[in-house]
């Protein structure tokens, strides 16, 4: 006769094992962080995330499901600082300078893969992987118009000049923010992004204090109607 224990022991035999989807998928996102798409074979996920391939396929279904899911906790990471620096202070020029050094100290942590998860990620996907290769430009794309919504504020509040090219401005700095992440990948230290940051800030135009003064003005009458 099998007892309860025997029996028990046989209907639990071969079922995936419970895991913390939250942990599997950040630590999926740093796999794919550090070698891409096309470098993070399906062991190396699995292993990577303390799953078997039951598990995955149960739970995720497929890899680009999963790097899906794990661009997402990525965005909602590093999205949290980005949205923040950029809000910091009344001052335009501020915020972005403010941005820049804090790019240069996330980008170089020593507990996370260097660089950004985002910047080159799908660049060169073949067709097969259009669609990722859609969503991570999708991803660049939306950095650069909150940039441009920043510098818009800036403009309305007489901070930057009125004739300025925001969108050019917006692309620029886009472009500094993906290069120093680059430069992060190929070995670049916190200091040395920071010194790249505030060479391109001398770019960033320059309003009169007569401007700038009315647009506080400005602000302060807004706040108190």
């Amino acid at each position: 006769m099998t007892s309860k224990i025997g029996s028990c022991e046989k209907r639990s035999r071969g079922r995936p094992k419970s895991f913390d989807r939250e942990v599997a998928v950040r630590a999926a996102m740093r796999l794919f962080w550090e070698r891409g798409y096309e470098g993070s074979s399906f062991d190396d996920l699995t292993a990577a995330m303390g799953i078997n391939a039951s598990s995955f396929r149960n739970t995720f279904k497929s890899k680009e499901a999963l790097y899906r899911e794990a661009t997402d906790a990525y965005v909602a990471m590093a999205g949290e600082w980005f949205a923040r620096k950029l809000r910091e202070g009344e001052d335009v020029r501020t915020a972005f300078a403010h941005l820049f050094e804090e790019a240069a100290a996330q980008y170089t942590r020593d507990d996370l893969p260097s660089g950004c998860m985002i910047s080159l990620a799908g660049a060169h996907a073949p067709e097969s992987l259009a669609p990722l290769k859609d969503m991570m430009a999708a991803h660049r794309a939306s950095a650069e118009r909150a940039m441009a919504e920043r510098l818009k504020q800036g403009q309305k509040d007489g901070q930057i000049p009125p004739d300025a090219n925001i969108h050019a401005l917006a692309a620029f700095f886009n472009a500094l923010f993906r290069g120093m992440a680059v430069q992060a990948r190929d070995g670049a230290t916190r200091s040395r992004l920071a010194e790249i940051a505030n060479v391109a800030m001398q770019a960033f135009p320059a309003a009169s204090a007569k401007r700038v003064a009315a647009g506080a003005k400005s602000k302060r009458r807004k706040h108190r109607g």
